[in-house]
């Protein structure tokens, strides 16, 4: 008689992996894939308007002349050439830097993790926008940090109950999208910046200051960075990348940083992959040497300038009485807030029915979720298709 094997469970996956749920836009997406859905639900740039050719050329160049390099690893702080040309793009808009201020990640993504495993320990507390960024709260969520948010208001954080938050909570670190912030797509102001940067300064805090969508204004003056403000050299990280710029799929982001917390994010990124792409380095700074990307993002932000104005032409008619929304001055995304008796979440299955989809607001939330409210990406479609959506739209939210 033979009997079986007896096998002993494996080991459980760690808690950090239990308790973090995936990203609820990835999942809307992934039931929304068919090709007839209108789907203002990601945050995708429009992939018609990416410069294929240029950075195809890009790539050709760097391969054709150094191949050797191109294909070989490199070292953990960037290429040289792309480090040169990315400080001397902040330091042109204001914020004097130098190469050995920056560290390339693999995306800004990433270094939203690096600075997770560089800054915090589990319990530590992160402060965040209301409603923030739904990937940092991943991150933060991911390495055991208590996430605590602040009150916002139309122009972001509110300084005055933040500084009542941190010398309440003690918190390690406050993380906010001051331009065209993802999901409202509002502006923090520069004196309300100069404010946050002087919370900081008082009570001992580091800003993580995210900011993928700044080069994207259709609108207004640009505001200057956190990072610039008097006193916020040693406690501000800026993050920028290439992803609604350039192309996403490059994967290429950067940190600026303090010299002790850069390290110590260099030595987290050898642990994570050793350095971000080569080949993709060197391209794009071959790209920022031979093209004008100042010139493609101003073509890219005209024509999300006309998108955002067809979908400000619609909302009128294709969300309830009472309902409100904001008038973004660049980026991606638009913001709105039904009548309180909607909840966005429940009805997304009907609107998904009627071929359109958006994202809930709730998950957005850190704290108490505001389930009336709801995100629209208004760059991926044309203003006809986008017309065609809120059409959709409308009648998916009819009660």
């Amino acid at each position: 008689m033979t009997v079986a094997p007896a096998f002993a469970p494996v080991p459980p996956l760690a808690a950090r992996a239990r308790s973090v749920a995936g990203s609820p836009v990835r999942d809307i997406l992934a039931v929304t894939a068919r090709p007839e859905v209108i789907n203002f639900a990601g945050g995708l740039p429009a992939p018609e308007l990416f410069d294929a050719e240029g950075i195809a050329e890009a790539f050709r160049a760097v391969l054709a002349e150094s191949p050797a390099r191109a294909l070989q690893y490199s070292t953990t702080e960037g290429e040289p050439a792309l480090r040169e040309a990315l400080a001397a793009r902040t330091s042109a808009r204001g914020l004097a830097t130098a190469a050995d201020d920056i560290l390339v990640t693999t995306g800004s993504q990433q270094a939203l993790s690096l600075l997770a495993t560089a800054l915090l320990e589990p319990g530590d507390t992160v402060l965040v926008e209301s409603p923030c960024y739904l990937a940092a709260l991943q991150a933060f969520a991911f390495a055991g940090a208590r996430i605590v948010p602040v009150p916002c208001d139309a122009d972001g954080v509110d300084p005055g109950a933040l500084e009542d938050l941190v010398v309440r909570e003690r918190p390690k670190l406050l993380y906010t999208v001051p331009t065209f912030q993802n999901p409202t797509g509002r502006t923090m102001p520069a004196a309300r910046r100069a404010a946050v940067a002087g919370v900081a300064a008082r009570c001992g805090l580091w800003v993580v200051e995210d900011d993928p969508y700044g080069e994207l204004r259709f609108e207004g003056e640009r505001v200057p960075w956190i990072a610039a403000g008097e006193g916020a050299g040693d406690r501000v990280v800026l993050l920028g990348s290439f992803s609604k710029v350039m192309a996403p799929g490059l994967r290429l982001g950067w940190l600026r940083a303090p010299a002790a917390l850069r390290r110590a994010c260099a030595v987290a990124k050898q642990a994570a992959d050793l350095h971000t792409p080569t080949v993709n380095q060197l391209a794009a700074a071959r790209y920022l040497a031979d093209r004008d990307l100042d010139a493609h993002v101003a073509r890219v932000a005209g024509a999300y300038r006309r998108r955002r104005d067809a979908m400000l032409a619609g909302l009128p008619d294709a969300l309830p009485e009472g309902a409100a929304w904001d008038r973004p001055e660049g980026g991606m995304f638009l913001w709105a807030r039904l009548p309180e008796s909607y909840d966005t979440t429940a009805l997304l299955p009907e609107v998904v029915r009627h071929d359109v989809a958006y994202v809930p607001g709730a998950p957005f939330y850190a704290g108490a979720p505001d389930r009336s409210t709801l995100r629209l990406c208004f760059v991926t479609q044309t203003p006809e298709e986008i017309a065609e959506g809120l059409r959709r739209l409308g009648e998916g939210l009819r009660k």
